[in-house]
C-alpha cells in the first residue's frame, strides 16, 4: 500500500469518526475485536458460486452463515449479548422476541451458560424454529403475526418476571457479536472486494458488518438488501430517522421488522451506501440459484442478500467485480418449498404466463401447440367453455433474457394474449383453479396420463387422437419431475365412443378417472 493509500484510509475512517460520534468508530471496533462467539459459532467459509459467477460475468460469493450450528448468523450475536451480563443477571434468566433465528441462538448460548430462556415468537414462525428453539431448552410463546407484536408482548412478559431482555439488533453487544462476520470477511478475502450484500431486518447485522468493514476498508461498498414489503431501513435512510412501516410481509419472516433500530440505523446512515429492495419472486429465485450451485437450502432471509446482488448486477451492468452476499440462515420449512419452486422461475424472468383466445374448432388447440414449436410449456391448462372460442392458461419457459418474455408475445402476435406474468393472483390461485363442470349434451371421458419431459410430447398426444376426440380439457403443470402428470377431458366428434385403442397406440401410462370421486364433484358432467 503506498503513502497516498494510507492518506485515503486515514482520511476516510477520520471522516467516519467524525459522522458517528461516541457510536464509531474506536467502541465498536474494540467491541467487535473483543467480540466471544466462537465458544458456540463456528467460522464459517467463503464459497464462490461457480455456476452464477459465470452466468453473471462476476467473482460472486456467498459467506455460509446457514452452516453455525443453529443453521443462522444470529447465534453471534446472542452469545455476545449475554457474555456481558453479570451472575445477578443471569440468575434471573433472559427473555426476548424473534421470528426464530435469533430465538434459536439465544436459547442455544443460554443453554451453554446454563440460563433459563423464554422465548416470544411470531405465530407465523416456521414451525422448524419453533421446535428447535424448545429442542435447546427454551419456553416458546406464541403471539402476533410479526416481530413487532411479538417484541410488545415480551416486554409485557419481562415487566412480570423481571428477566432480562436481550434484543435481537438493538444492542450494541448484539451488534458487535454479528460484526465477526464482516471481520471474517476481510480475513478470508484479503483481495480486491467490491460489494457485500447484507439483509436487513432490524438492521444489526448490517450495521455490524458495516462499522467494521468501512473502518478497515472504506472503498467497499455496504449494501442493505429488505424485502419490498418490509424495507424498514430503506424507508429510514429517507426520512433520515427509524420510521415504522404501517404494515409488514412475513414471506421473509427472519427480516420482518416494522422498524429500524435506534442503534443500528445511527451505524448504517453513514456506513451503508444503499439499500436495494427485491420481490418475493426474485427471493424465490436467489433460493435456487444457492441450491444450484452450493447444494444448500436456504430461508427467504437468507437469500435475501444474493437477490438484491443480481439486481445489483442487471441494474449497473456490472462485469468481472468481486462481489459478496451474505447467505444469512437456513431455517425453512418444507413445504414452503412447494412456493419457493413455482416462484422461481417466474423470479429469474424464466417463465411466463400467458392467457389465449383460441376458437373452440377441431384443430385449433394443435395449430397453437405448433406456434410454440421450440419453446418449452411449463403448464398448459384448458376447461371447455362454450362452442365459440377457447381461453388457455399456458406457462411457457423463457431463456432469462429481458426481451425474452416479449420475443414470445411477438412471436404469437396472431392471437389475443393476455400477459399474466406479473398477476400475482394469477401466480397464488388462478393457476390452481381452472376447472368447473362440463355444460354440454356431449358426453365426456376423463384421463389422467403421464406425459415424458421433452419436447414433441405434448404434440404426439395430439397428433395420435387426430380429429376424432375433441379436447375439453386440460391440466398440466411440469414439476421437475421426469414425467408430467396430466388431465384430459376427451368428447368423441363422431359416431366413436371408444378412445382406448388410440390410448393405447399413444403408448404414455393413463388411468381411467371417470370414477374419480375428486373429478366427479369438481369436473364431470
Amino acid at each position: 500500500m503506498t503513502d497516498a493509500d494510507d492518506s485515503i484510509l486515514f482520511i476516510g475512517m477520520l471522516a467516519i469518526s467524525i459522522r458517528l460520534g461516541s457510536i464509531m468508530p474506536h467502541t465498536m471496533i474494540k467491541k467487535i475485536l473483543q467480540a466471544r462467539v466462537y465458544d458456540v459459532a463456528v467460522e464459517t467459509p467463503l464459497t464462490r458460486a461457480n455456476q452464477l459467477s459465470s452466468r453473471l460475468g462476476n467473482e460472486i460469493i456467498l459467506k455460509r452463515e446457514d452452516l453455525q450450528p443453529v443453521f443462522s448468523f444470529k447465534i453471534r450475536g446472542a452469545y455476545n449479548k449475554i457474555c456481558q451480563l453479570t451472575p445477578e443477571e443471569r440468575a434471573r434468566g433472559v427473555i426476548a422476541a424473534s421470528a426464530g433465528n435469533h430465538a434459536q441462538g439465544l436459547a442455544l448460548a443460554a443453554k451453554k451458560l446454563g440460563i433459563q430462556a423464554t422465548i416470544v415468537m411470531p405465530a407465523t414462525t416456521p414451525e422448524v424454529k419453533v421446535n428447535a428453539v424448545r429442542n435447546h431448552g427454551a419456553e416458546v410463546v406464541l403471539f402476533g403475526d410479526a416481530f413487532d407484536e411479538a417484541s410488545e408482548k415480551s416486554r409485557e412478559i419481562m415487566a412480570k418476571t423481571g428477566q432480562v431482555y436481550v434484543h435481537p439488533f438493538d444492542d450494541l453487544d448484539t451488534i458487535a457479536g454479528q460484526g465477526t462476520v464482516g471481520m471474517e470477511i476481510l480475513r478470508q478475502q484479503p483481495g480486491h472486494i467490491d460489494a457485500i450484500f447484507v439483509p436487513v431486518g432490524g438492521g444489526g447485522l448490517i450495521a455490524g458488518i458495516a462499522a467494521y468493514v468501512k473502518y478497515l476498508r472504506p472503498d467497499i461498498k455496504v449494501i442493505g438488501v429488505e424485502p419490498q414489503d418490509a424495507a424498514c431501513l430503506k424507508i429510514a435512510l429517507e426520512n433520515g430517522k427509524p420510521t415504522r412501516l404501517s404494515t409488514v410481509g412475513i414471506f421473509a419472516e427472519g427480516v420482518a421488522v416494522a422498524e429500524i433500530g435506534q442503534n443500528t440505523f445511527a451505524i448504517a446512515k453513514d456506513t451503508v451506501d444503499e439499500v436495494i429492495t427485491v420481490t418475493t419472486d426474485e427471493m424465490c429465485a436467489a433460493i435456487k440459484d444457492i441450491y444450484d450451485d452450493a447444494r444448500a437450502i436456504t430461508e427467504p432471509a437468507g437469500a435475501c442478500a444474493l437477490a438484491g446482488l443480481k439486481k445489483y448486477i442487471e441494474r449497473e451492468g456490472a462485469k468481472g467485480q468481486t462481489l459478496i452476499a451474505i447467505n444469512s440462515g437456513a431455517n425453512v420449512n418444507f413445504d414452503r418449498l412447494r412456493h419457493v419452486s413455482e416462484r422461481a422461475e417466474l423470479g429469474e424472468k424464466r417463465e411466463a404466463i400467458i392467457a389465449v383466445k383460441i376458437p373452440e374448432t377441431p384443430g385449433s388447440f394443435k395449430m397453437f401447440c405448433q406456434a410454440l414449436v421450440g419453446r418449452n410449456i411449463t403448464e398448459f391448462n384448458y376447461r371447455y367453455g362454450n362452442d365459440k372460442q377457447a381461453v388457455i392458461f399456458v406457462g411457457v419457459a423463457l431463456g432469462g433474457s429481458p426481451h425474452s418474455r416479449q420475443e414470445l408475445l411477438e412471436d404469437l402476435k396472431e392471437y389475443e394474449i393476455t400477459d399474466l406474468t406479473d398477476d400475482e393472483t394469477t401466480k397464488v390461485h388462478v393457476r390452481h383453479m381452472i376447472g368447473g363442470h362440463l355444460q354440454s349434451a356431449k358426453g365426456e371421458l376423463l384421463y389422467s396420463f403421464e406425459f415424458p419431459e421433452r419436447p414433441g410430447a405434448l404434440l404426439k398426444f395430439l397428433n395420435t387422437l387426430g380429429g376424432h376426440w375433441n379436447i375439453s380439457m386440460f391440466h398440466y403443470r411440469n414439476h421437475g419431475d421426469a414425467y408430467g402428470r396430466v388431465l384430459v377431458g376427451l368428447q368423441a366428434v363422431g359416431e366413436e365412443t371408444d378412445v382406448t385403442h388410440y390410448l393405447d397406440e399413444l403408448g404414455y401410462p393413463y388411468e381411467d378417472e371417470n370414477d374419480n370421486p375428486a373429478c366427479k364433484l369438481f369436473f364431470a358432467n
